[in-house]
């Protein structure tokens, strides 16, 4: 099974989706129709599509969007996980088959240590109950929590979004004058060497896997090129292995820096450089096992 494991769909609405830019081409609807010929042009036979509201009516409707499109394999939905209703929330959902985890948009809360809050912890603690993955969405700077977290829950099953959002843009790599890395021990959440030591602390833990998307739209929109991204790639392949990466869009909002085909193509070439094998675990098999999907 060939899959996209993270896009986007939405029925435009100015007050319930306030982040998107006016003007810009995620100002209008974007369905699974729009989405259908992109997947079949870059060879692929369905999608995740994860939750951008926090609300648990757009779980319920892009449950229904998957019961209508055969090509969404899968939804990662949102429940209030610091609710005492929880379990309640979890228990309506999880029997559909296509309902397959859970993500909250840590990466808007102000408080780095979110995640660590009891009551957070105390609705992560359920998943497992239901057979449900998390999705991690945060920035650099959320790192150093979402390392804690999963340690704390060995068991429970974690995918790290965008591999963390790291600061593409305006980036440099410090190097020596042979030309290489510097392991650089800086505390700076937007120096990329420091982004670089968490991804490797974070992976670690084996019950969590990265999708290699949303680079796009951390580098400069207008010019980034796919040697800008490299290094980024370099790291998280080096720290999590082709057993635990796969490629995601983040259709549509990766319009906004580049087209599905140049997002598709920058993670195709790079891993062209590994076995067959590697390449359909990235682009689907990984994703079919982690999140339990359906053929």
């Amino acid at each position: 099974m060939n899959i996209d494991s993270h896009q986007h769909f939405w029925r435009y609405d100015e007050a319930q989706y306030p982040w998107i830019p006016k003007g810009s081409p995620l100002h209008r609807d974007w369905l699974p129709d729009d989405l259908a010929p992109l997947l079949a042009q870059a060879g692929l036979e369905g999608s995740v599509a994860v939750q951008a509201r926090q609300s648990l009516a757009e779980s319920r409707w892009l449950l229904e969007l998957a019961d209508q499109h055969p090509r969404i394999k899968g939804v990662v939905g949102w429940v209030d996980l610091r609710s005492p209703e929880v379990g309640r929330q979890l228990a309506e959902f999880a029997p559909h088959p296509k309902f397959v985890g859970v993500r909250h948009v840590v990466q808007d809360e102000p408080d780095d240590q979110f995640m660590l809050r009891p009551d957070f912890l105390r609705g992560i603690a359920q998943l497992k109950e239901f057979d449900l993955t998390y999705d991690i969405l945060i920035f650099p700077k959320q790192l150093p929590a979402a390392i804690e977290l999963v340690k704390r829950f060995p068991e429970q099953l974690f995918v790290l979004d965008h591999i963390a959002k790291p600061p593409i843009k305006g980036a440099k790599w410090q190097v020596t004058s042979d030309e290489e890395e510097v392991v650089s021990r800086v505390t700076c959440h937007l120096s990329p060497e420091w982004w670089r030591e968490q991804i490797r602390e974070l992976a670690k833990s084996g019950n969590v896997l990265c999708k290699v998307s949303g680079m796009v739209t951390e580098s400069d929109w207008k010019s980034w090129k796919p040697d800008d991204l490299k290094p980024y790639q370099d790291v998280v392949f080096e720290a999590f292995g082709e057993d635990r990466l796969m490629y995601g869009s983040d259709w549509p909002v990766c319009q906004l820096a580049g087209t599905y085909e140049q997002v598709h193509r920058l993670a195709h070439d790079y891993v062209t450089q590994f076995c067959g094998r590697a390449q359909r675990k990235v682009f689907g098999e990984n994703a079919a096992r982690f999140y339990g999907l359906a053929s």
